[in-house]
């Protein structure tokens, strides 16, 4: 069995008969890739492959420091795989069927607070037109709570001043209309006036908000680069995500309902954006913790003259 073959048809497979998204595909693709990998240094055969080396193969993998989610999904992409394989006539059994993982607990989403996010968006200098554009693209990011492939895949057709609204592309196609606030506006007004029509190049035409240096719109990958970037410079610790993460909680914090932060996310199952007030709920406990009077190990004064000066408290 040719493996350049095989990942070949399995990626036709999964755009010609589960029509699965281009980005869907390269998740899957990667993992498989990734096992190809781990086959070749092993020396095991995709013909041969029992339930025992796959075991082998997630072991290995955790032993990399793959958290558990990671590691279930790898599972559910081999799951389609050796399907497809059964599918083609390659195999006629399947050595994922025996294997379950239990969840452990859900590990909460790392969340940067107000002023914390303040400073990494001030952090980006925009003494450079890219900088300008990258101001806009993360404020962006944060005030309407985008995943970077919804950002990088914005349009100006997506875009609507007079409303303060965009339209966004997500997952499996779905469509919302999410606000973004006046800061967002005024950085992305900026970005479009002074910077976006001196990336434009000629001979090009690309309708992406946002550009590169070539004129073409921004990747995923320069994303992620620019972001790390930043991030050193400002001396957070996050990812990109975590600026959805954050739009998310303070949204929350500040009295949202659930439903609605549902719909700003593009959420289809609210038991996803139900993690959040977990995140807010674990800020609770730390400040019972820390406040509460009848805690042993509270050393502050009862009454956080801080917390409580000009909230009417007595």
């Amino acid at each position: 069995m040719n493996s350049k073959t095989v990942r070949k048809e399995y990626d036709d497979y999964l755009f010609l008969e589960l029509r699965l998204s281009h980005l869907t595909r390269e998740t899957y693709g990667r993992e498989i890739d990734r096992f190809f990998i781990f086959l070749l240094e092993n020396s095991l055969e995709l013909e041969g492959i029992t339930t025992a080396d796959l075991i082998k193969y997630f072991s290995f993998l955790d032993g990399k420091g793959l958290d558990s989610v990671t590691i279930i999904k790898s599972l559910s992409c081999l799951r389609s795989f050796f399907r497809f394989l059964n599918y083609e006539g390659y195999r006629e059994d399947n050595p994922t069927e025996k294997i379950e993982f239990q969840k452990k607990n859900y590990k909460l989403p790392n969340v940067l607070s107000p002023e914390e996010t303040d400073h990494f968006l001030n952090s980006i200098s925009i003494d450079t037109p890219l900088g300008l554009r990258d101001r806009s693209l993360f404020e962006l990011i944060y005030s309407c709570g985008l995943r970077i492939s919804e950002a990088v895949s914005l349009t100006m057709g997506n875009l609507f001043f007079e409303d303060a609204l965009i339209r966004v592309n997500g997952k499996r196609g779905k469509e919302r209309l999410v606000p973004f606030g006046s800061k967002a506006e005024l950085w992305l007004r900026k970005y479009l006036n002074e910077v976006r029509p001196s990336l434009i190049k000629h001979g090009i035409k690309d309708d992406h908000i946002f550009l590169s240096i070539r004129g073409k719109g921004i990747s995923r990958k320069g994303v992620w680069k620019r972001f790390k970037e930043i991030k050193d410079i400002s001396g957070i610790d996050a990812k990109v995500h975590t600026l959805r993460h954050s739009f998310a909680t303070h949204l929350i914090q500040g009295g949202a309902d659930l439903r609605i932060v549902q719909e700003l996310l593009g959420h289809s199952d609210i038991s996803t954006t139900q993690i959040y007030t977990h995140v807010q709920n674990s800020d609770l406990q730390r400040d019972h913790d820390d406040f509460h009077p009848l805690n042993e190990n509270n050393d502050k004064p009862v009454f956080p003259v801080s917390r409580y000066a000009g909230k009417g408290a007595v």
